[in-house]
């Protein structure tokens, strides 16, 4: 299947008083077209950093697009122009943010803010474009949808503003939607409702989907294929099958250990990571991992390991698949 985007050695800098953060250093994956790909980390792991760079919303100064490509439908992203990215940008690629109250302009009805980029990229007339937006509207599951059209997003309720907030980015049909949490602040019922709404309409469309988020219950049940960031870095990627299953990273293990399981006894424990994520303005040069990984060898604090295959497009990075590592364990 065809990439529909890749993402190549991509590093992200944000110059503040304290000095250069590196957010985002060297993130490689790809996403092809119809597939659903989630990235997940922790908080500061870079994913919302990689997500905006894509849309090319970061504020330049004090963002710095250090090098790599963002490469979608056979075009570099990070060369467009700021014009040239206001074509794209709600009409090739949509994106759902994370909370929807900060993000929906409060001044304008619903309806006139999904109808603007229908104006604005499909050249509809002002009442073809409030006819459409009333239509995606029911299609997305809101209810009275010709009343509602008409309402400011204070007068919708939480899990209304996201379905508006994926109405808008779904009205011109883009061919890639990134979702930013689309379900954090939401209650359980809603959020089933938000990601099954997600499925059945790239089911329709048939458009990629990545999806940030920290719930790994989402992952499995919604996602192809599953990239772990750590400190600014993929450290694995692989099919939902070979991450759940058949994780090759000790903190995609920690990850999996610290979530909570139907077939858990009532009196096992979670298993949290100990430790907190490295200061990524002066991040470590061997692998960023090292200070918390119960595996840690010398070579893990002085090299960075890379990605590498483990079996059929599996990709992790880590020591401990080096043969020299294993002759050690095996002793």
């Amino acid at each position: 299947m065809e990439n529909i985007l890749e993402v190549n050695d991509l590093h992200v800098s944000f110059h503040t008083y304290a000095g250069e953060v590196k957010s985002v250093r060297g993130v490689n994956f790809t996403v092809k077209k119809g597939e659903t790909v989630a990235i997940v980390g922790e908080s500061g792991c870079g994913k919302s950093v990689t997500a905006q760079t894509i849309m090319q919303l970061l504020p330049q100064p004090p963002a710095v697009y250090k090098q790599g490509s963002i490469i979608f439908n056979g075009q570099d992203l990070l060369v467009k122009s700021e014009k040239e990215m206001q074509k794209i940008r709600g009409n090739e690629v949509g994106m759902i943010f994370q909370d929807p109250m900060t993000t929906l302009n409060p001044t304008m009805k619903v309806g006139d803010q999904i109808a603007e980029s229908l104006i604005k990229h499909q050249g509809l007339s002002r009442g073809d474009a409030h006819k459409r937006a009333v239509e995606i509207l029911r299609m997305v599951g809101i209810p009275q949808p010709d009343k509602r059209a008409k309402q400011y997003p204070h007068e919708f309720s939480g899990g209304m503003r996201q379905r508006g907030m994926i109405a808008i980015a779904l009205a011109c049909a883009p061919k890639l939607l990134i979702a930013d949490e689309p379900t954090t602040a939401l209650d359980v019922t809603i959020q089933a409702q938000i990601l099954e709404l997600m499925k059945e309409l790239q089911n329709q469309t048939g458009t990629s989907i990545i999806l940030i988020t920290h719930d790994l219950g989402v992952v499995a049940d919604m996602c192809d294929r599953v990239v772990v960031m750590y400190a600014g870095q993929v450290i694995e990627t692989g099919t939902v099958d070979e991450i759940f299953y058949k994780p090759q990273h000790p903190y995609t293990k920690g990850l999996l250990k610290s979530v909570p399981r139907l077939d858990m006894n009532k009196h096992e424990p979670l298993h949290p990571i100990i430790g907190t994520p490295p200061d990524l303005l002066n991040p470590p040069v061997g692998c960023p991992f090292f200070a918390r990984c119960e595996h840690a060898m010398e070579v893990c604090r002085s090299h960075d390991p890379a990605l590498e295959d483990r079996g059929g497009g599996h990709l992790a990075a880590c020591w401990l698949h080096h043969p020299m590592a294993k002759m050690a364990q095996a002793k």
